[in-house]
């Protein structure tokens, strides 16, 4: 393979590993931001794929094409779900917030294979036959070196998570709901005095975060996984967080992170292709991602900042 065709790959392979973990982190953003730390990010995508894996097999004959993306739009209600419940625990009952998060975590992929073996009367799915797939972008696939390298055997999903993330740094830092949010996250007494529903802005924040993280297990489940079984979303949760951590709570910050982690994500699966690493053994490759998380969140958790208020419950009475 030419220079040129390994980097096409590497490009390709890192874009369509990174778009889940973008939209979850980004999601993620929005939660933290308000206030409200969401641990359960894992347990979400793990919904947001089995309900859109079990959608698509069920509906996938009938829908052809469109299937992988209402299947989406499946995962991000369902998403949506269970992140109203973590806002329920966390705002209005002022639960923990990381005990919170780590009972849907432990609660989702269980539920998920519970609900696979009364369905299908396995622990698994079968493989769909109706995902995205790679595909080239019209017109702009021709534009010389970049179309190859950007917009060849791609992944429209995952072109749309960068737009994703881009708009919602615009929504977070340049408009009032955004900055009502981050006042919430920042100071809720405050915010509570200048007559903002604290209350409301926070469940805000974390549904929007579960409507992302639904996307992000589905597009997970519909573009890599291709079924959904207990190990479908192993740690793509926790690396989400470690993006949005990475990133600072910026939500270009966090798209650019999930690169990062993408692409050590992308090697394991590549990594025979490309000359430098092909030696490397295959296992080396495929926990190197893990202990990535690992390592940024033990070096960056500490130095950065994140909202004051982030995981305080707000009593209004005080």
């Amino acid at each position: 393979m030419s220079f040129l065709s390994i980097l096409a790959l590497l490009i390709s392979t890192t874009i369509i590993y990174s778009a889940p973990l973008a939209f979850t982190a980004v999601g993620g953003s929005f939660s933290e931001h308000g206030g409200v730390v969401n641990v359960g990010l894992e347990g979400i995508m793990t919904m947001g794929a089995f309900s859109s894996i079990v959608f698509n097999l069920t509906f996938g004959s009938f829908l052809g094409a469109w299937t992988p993306w209402i299947g989406l739009a499946v995962g991000a209600i369902v998403g949506l779900a269970i992140a109203w419940l973590h806002a329920l625990a966390t705002v209005t009952l002022r639960a923990d917030h990381i005990v919170s998060g780590t009972v849907v975590n432990l609660i989702a992929p269980a539920l998920g294979v519970f609900l696979i073996k009364v369905i299908y009367g396995k622990g698994q799915t079968n493989q769909i036959n109706q995902s995205f797939g790679y595909s080239d972008v019209p017109l702009l696939d021709k534009i010389p070196i970049l179309g190859k390298l950007f917009f060849q055997n791609t992944s429209y999903p995952a072109l749309l998570s960068i737009l994703v993330a881009v708009l919602s740094y615009y929504v977070i830092y340049k408009t009032r709901f955004g900055l009502r949010l981050r006042s919430v996250g920042e100071n809720p007494q405050a915010a509570d005095t200048l007559g903002l529903n604290v209350a409301r802005l926070r469940y805000e924040g974390v549904l929007l975060s579960g409507l992302l993280g639904g996307i992000g297990g589905a597009l997970y489940a519909e573009s890599i996984a291709l079924n959904f079984a207990v190990s479908t979303i192993a740690g793509q949760g926790f690396i989400s967080m470690a993006a949005m951590i990475f990133g600072r709570w910026n939500p270009i910050g966090a798209m650019l992170a999930s690169m990062f982690f993408g692409l050590s994500q992308s090697l394991s699966v590549i990594g025979a292709q490309i000359p430098v690493i092909k030696n490397i053994p295959s296992v080396w490759l495929q926990i190197f991602p893990y202990i990535l998380t690992i390592v940024v969140l033990t070096i960056f958790f500490g130095k950065t900042k994140a909202p004051k208020a982030d995981g305080v419950n707000y009593i209004k009475s005080e």
